[in-house]
């Protein structure tokens, strides 16, 4: 791995730490568009890289922090868990199956409505 390369990561991971930790994103928003447009990834590689990341404790310290002000739900949190490894598993599926375009194309039109959603009509 090149000195570039490595330093490209870090700044990705700081960012979308960073970001997770200030409003909740970081995998799907900045993580996977980072390594396919910076660093030449396939949709499912970068898609794969992210999922790697919450293997991980990665989310630890902003979670302790969120935890010791109350503002987390552990009962939701573990229904949401269980409910998320079998999502993850059957997303996963999916995008296995079908090609980089195609992949591509959801993604994108996923970040769109939900970007649509938030400036024109939440209240």
């Amino acid at each position: 791995m090149s000195t570039q390369t490595l330093l490209l990561l870090l700044l990705v991971g700081l960012l979308s730490g960073a970001l997770s930790g200030l409003i909740g994103v970081g995998g799907g928003i900045i993580i996977v568009p980072a390594l396919i447009l910076i660093l030449g990834y396939s949709q499912q590689q970068a898609q794969g890289t992210s999922l790697g990341l919450l293997l991980l404790p990665v989310g630890l310290l902003a979670v302790w922090n969120y935890y010791k002000k109350g503002y987390i739900d552990i009962k939701v949190v573990l229904i949401m868990s269980i409910a998320f490894v079998v999502g993850g598993w059957l997303g996963s599926k999916l995008a296995l199956n079908i090609s980089q375009t195609s992949l591509k194309r959801v993604f994108a039109w996923v970040l769109v409505a939900i970007a649509t959603k938030m400036l024109f009509f939440d209240k």
